[in-house]
């Protein structure tokens, strides 16, 4: 007679889910996890929501924008035609904060995107390379490193003389020095590693090397830690504009919003404090949003 041990389906179900994970691939799988946290899930609604507002802007904006009145300054949040409010020029608040979210959105990814290829090339090179190369690379980016990220960017831009170009320069420079650590960190950490020694001992170049077993493997955790620098970057960004660094009038820009209102802060707070809100909101879901993905990407399989 032959004795069999029955499988459990619970048993069952983990082996089945096992299997899925695996046949998924490893960015499906953070995406499973990430899609599971109610936290991060409701700052990209934010973000998504705030993004197809700034896109769609031209198109959903109540008034025009630049149009002033001298009879409707300041007018409070809820007047008829006015649904958020005027300015200190009457010009109508909701259509400035909506295309104002353009340049404040752009001034807050443009500058984390470029310092991530620019910071990532250099880190890996770095990290891959060794030797003189890392020393070169890695103690002339420490120079850069040595300064505070607020008045490294003020005293570029100050140097560079205001502008959007120029403001976006300023935050790229600030923000290579931190990814280009982060990537010669993580890719020292790959080149020590079996398989590329292997991959080596087989022959393999070093371009082939980096391509097939470096950047798969150092990517991940240089664009997790880059998406965290982007509430970081939207901050600068709108501190430039505040002090007259960034962009220009009569353009709506949210830091500059903010530095305008300024001096209402007594008649009209909730309006001047307008500009600020949408910033805090934005920069809380970009962090949000950066935990969650770092969480969902720390999972070990």
């Amino acid at each position: 007679m032959n004795l069999t041990t029955p499988v459990s389906a619970l048993d069952t179900a983990d082996a089945q889910d096992a299997t899925l994970r695996r046949s998924r691939g490893h960015w499906a799988n953070v995406a499973a996890r990430l899609v599971r946290n109610p936290g991060a899930m409701i700052a990209a609604g934010i973000l998504l929501l705030l993004i197809f507002a700034a896109v769609a802007a031209p198109w959903v904006m109540p008034g025009d924008p630049f149009a002033t009145s001298m009879f409707a300054r300041l007018k409070p949040i809820g007047t008829a035609g006015h649904l958020l409010g005027t300015d200190e020029l009457g010009r109508d608040l909701f259509s400035r904060l909506l295309l104002g979210g353009r340049l404040s959105l752009f001034m807050g990814i443009t500058p984390v995107l470029l310092a991530f290829v620019i910071g990532s090339a250099l880190g890996i090179l770095a990290g891959y390379a060794g030797g003189f190369t890392n020393t070169a690379i890695m103690r002339s980016i420490d120079i850069l490193y040595a300064f505070p990220s607020v008045l490294l960017a003020i005293a570029l831009s100050g140097a560079l003389g205001a502008g959007i170009f120029n403001a976006l320069t300023s935050l790229t420079i600030v923000f290579v020095p931190q990814i280009a650590r982060i990537a010669e960190s993580v890719t020292t950490q790959v080149r020590r590693s079996d398989y590329v020694d292997a991959a080596r001992a087989s022959g393999a170049g070093a371009f082939t090397i980096v391509r097939a077993h470096v950047l798969g493997n150092v990517l991940g955790p240089i664009f997790v830690y880059s998406t965290s620098l982007i509430s970081v970057s939207m901050i600068l960004a709108s501190g430039l504009s505040f002090l007259g660094l960034g962009v220009k009038p009569p353009e709506p820009e949210w830091g500059l919003m903010l530095n305008t209102l300024r001096t209402a802060i007594y008649t009209q707070p909730w309006v001047a404090a307008l500009p600020g809100a949408f910033i805090f909101v934005t920069s809380i879901s970009f962090n949000l949003l950066s935990d969650g993905l770092r969480s969902a990407m720390e999972v070990k399989q």
